[in-house]
């Protein structure tokens, strides 16, 4: 692997500071901007969390936090970077602006990833001189906990760099997956949101309540995606019966081109989930910490089970 001697990271948020903590836990320096000023007086402190729910010791985490570096703007934390991951808001303009400012300060070989859930990298790298070295990365929530990272090429990035990002995350601790083709969503957002889709509509159409459809995912296939993938347990059952379910199911299943309008109402009324209280269910504070918890928790002992099997 091509040895990296310092990694940017523009957005010191909820996924910024995960990327940092994870390439600095990784031995790289990295360097950390945010616009906002209390997003970076707090980086560090946050990451020091974070690592001690990782159980992480005192003294590897004072390593952890050495490796990092807080730059008040985009400039100062560019400069002789050799890779640089945004991870800004979602929204395509204040991409755009990140990255011409990147372009501005950044050597003209440093590698540009970008770190977006659903838009696809070409709309975001479009303007971008060197589109050869732009990727995209997509690391999946908490960035520090969740293995995968979806490495996405666009039409004109060049093998070599998105190699180099590939062989950078695997030697991270990174599970990394090249998607070949940019489209909305990459791998992992159209097979979680096909899911969802179809979970709304069973509550939509009143087959279910929304605890039923929780249920029957965490007490059934749930409990095997993390070690049987869906195409894994088709070819495990066999590919004719695959076909027989198919010939059965899939056409009733739904298939509305757009958002539910279920969904869109609950928005509207301000049903937005445990920042509301309620979405799809009703959540108190206390509740809503003991799932987030819950569920950090069972990342942990999954990773330990999975690291020692």
């Amino acid at each position: 692997m091509k040895q990296v001697s310092l990694i940017s990271v523009i957005g010191g948020g909820l996924m910024g500071h995960g990327i940092a903590l994870t390439l600095a836990r990784a031995g790289h320096r990295v360097r950390v901007t945010d616009p906002s000023s209390e997003a970076r007086q707090s980086l560090k402190a946050r990451i020091t969390d974070s690592l001690r729910l990782l159980e992480v010791d005192d003294v590897k985490t004072k390593l952890v936090i050495q490796n990092v570096e807080v730059c008040e703007t985009i400039a100062p934390a560019v400069k002789n970077a050799e890779i640089i991951f945004e991870a800004g808001p979602e929204k395509l303009e204040i991409k755009h602006q990140i990255f011409s400012d990147i372009e501005n300060y950044a050597p003209k070989n440093a590698i540009l990833a970008s770190n977006t859930s659903v838009i696809p990298i070409t709309k975001i790298m479009k303007h971008l001189n060197g589109k050869h070295r732009a990727l995209g990365t997509h690391w999946w929530n908490p960035a520090h906990m969740i293995p995968l990272v979806e490495v996405v090429k666009t039409q004109w990035t060049e093998a070599k760099y998105a190699k180099i990002m590939f062989d950078l995350l695997e030697a991270s601790g990174k599970t990394p997956v090249m998607v070949e083709k940019d489209v909305a969503g990459f791998i992992g957002n159209r097979l979680q949101h096909a899911l969802w889709r179809e979970a709304i509509s069973l509550v939509e159409n009143g087959i279910c309540d929304a605890e039923a459809v929780d249920t029957v995912v965490k007490a059934s296939f749930g409990r095997r995606l993390a070690v049987l993938g869906p195409l894994e347990n088709a070819d495990l059952v066999g590919t004719d019966l695959t076909l027989d379910i198919h010939q059965n199911v899939l056409f009733d299943l739904e298939r509305h081109a757009g958002p539910s309008p279920y969904l869109q109402e609950m928005v509207k009324r301000g049903e937005l989930g445990m920042k509301t209280g309620k979405g799809f269910r009703s959540w108190t504070d206390t509740e809503a910490m003991s799932m987030r918890m819950r569920v950090s928790k069972h990342l942990q002992k999954l990773e330990g089970i999975l690291n020692n099997k």
